[in-house]
């Protein structure tokens, strides 16, 4: 299981430090290509270019062994109706937040805490 407090995700393109690539994703939870194409287009997980080959990277903290984490999908959704785009989000949900438990937005969703961080994405995005 990856843990939030592995993820450090590096403001360098190619610091790939808590980033998945699409392989490592299909290794993590066990589904094929096409599942993490689907989870991608369907905005169950975003992820970014980054890298010297400009691959789609996922954040590490945005999945489990099962797949995306469940209540990030509802997150996202409210961040990017607020005009947020996806490298944004991602910065978002992984900034420093010492008034959310975990200390962070990604780190409560990961512990259960889904109201309190979609209200609070609710109160960013307007």
């Amino acid at each position: 299981m990856v843990n939030d407090s592995d993820v450090i995700l590096g403001s360098d393109d190619n610091d790939l430090t808590g980033w998945l690539a699409v392989p490592d994703i299909m290794e993590l939870t066990g589904v094929s290509l096409a599942q993490v194409k689907t989870w991608l287009q369907e905005r169950e997980i975003i992820g970014v270019r980054r890298g010297p080959n400009r691959a789609v990277y996922v954040p590490a903290s945005f999945l489990t062994e099962e797949g995306p984490l469940v209540p990030l999908r509802g997150t996202l959704t409210v961040l990017a109706d607020g005009g947020y785009d996806d490298e944004e989000i991602i910065a978002w949900l992984h900034e420093s937040d010492d008034s959310l438990e975990g200390g962070s937005a990604i780190a409560s969703l990961r512990l259960g805490n889904k109201t309190e961080v979609r209200r609070r994405a609710q109160e960013t995005a307007l």
